[in-house]
């Protein structure tokens, strides 16, 4: 079962205003990532359905994360079916996200009072979304469309929470373009993660990464 419902995952996702998405297939790297960026100020943490048995390593980093990392909310991302979210939520997934909307997976996560962020590359996208419950929808891919989308959408919409996943970066300028534009949060994946980082094992450096990112989101939201 979910640690954190959707109206807890939503809060925290609001506080700090990122959310890092990775994927690795080594349960033990995930863990000592996932602890890297929850050290740094994370409270929300997408771990990607990418490849083979991914759901194996899901189940071992949510067991760590909810010893070491006691307030931090465990979500997936990737998922295109139900039956995928359906998965995820019973190893405890916090909330889902997906690269598009799945009117199905609503069902599944409103069941269970887990967030559903689906992908949308419209307004009547976020719009339809909204409608099956998606409190937060994902303007995706963010480096395609823009941050004059998510102003535009916003103008009529202004209810509207929205997170922007593809082509953010932990720069000062990237993000302040975003929350000046009026997102919720970002995610945030490879930009964070450079894979010399990982491969050097310097957990530091992406605890350090994560601090200037939210230092930045804060600076930008003031």
């Amino acid at each position: 079962m979910a640690k954190f419902d959707k109206i807890a995952v939503l809060a925290k996702i609001g506080e700090t205003g990122m959310v890092p998405v990775f994927y690795h297939k080594d349960a033990e790297v995930a863990k000592k990532v996932v602890k890297a960026c929850y050290d740094g100020g994370v409270r929300a943490f997408e771990f990607t359905n990418r490849g083979d048995f991914a759901h194996e390593v899901f189940e071992e980093v949510v067991k760590f994360a909810a010893k070491e990392c006691p307030e931090l909310a465990m979500g997936v991302g990737s998922v295109v079916d139900p039956a995928t979210a359906a998965l995820y939520i019973q190893l405890g997934a916090c909330f889902v996200v997906g690269p598009l909307f799945n009117p199905e997976i609503s069902k599944i996560c409103n069941r269970r009072l887990v967030a559903y962020t689906p992908g949308c590359g419209s307004v009547s996208e976020v719009g339809a979304a909204q409608e099956t419950g998606c409190d937060l929808c994902k303007i995706f891919p963010g480096d395609v469309l823009g941050p004059k989308l998510v102003k535009g959408l916003m103008a009529p919409m202004p209810w509207s929470k929205l997170m922007v996943t593809g082509g953010v970066s932990p720069d000062e300028e990237n993000l302040t373009s975003w929350i000046k534009a009026g997102v919720y949060c970002v995610g945030m994946g490879s930009k964070l993660f450079p894979k010399d980082v990982i491969a050097a094992e310097n957990w530091q450096a992406i605890t350090d990464k994560c601090v200037e990112a939210l230092g930045y989101i804060a600076k930008a939201r003031a």
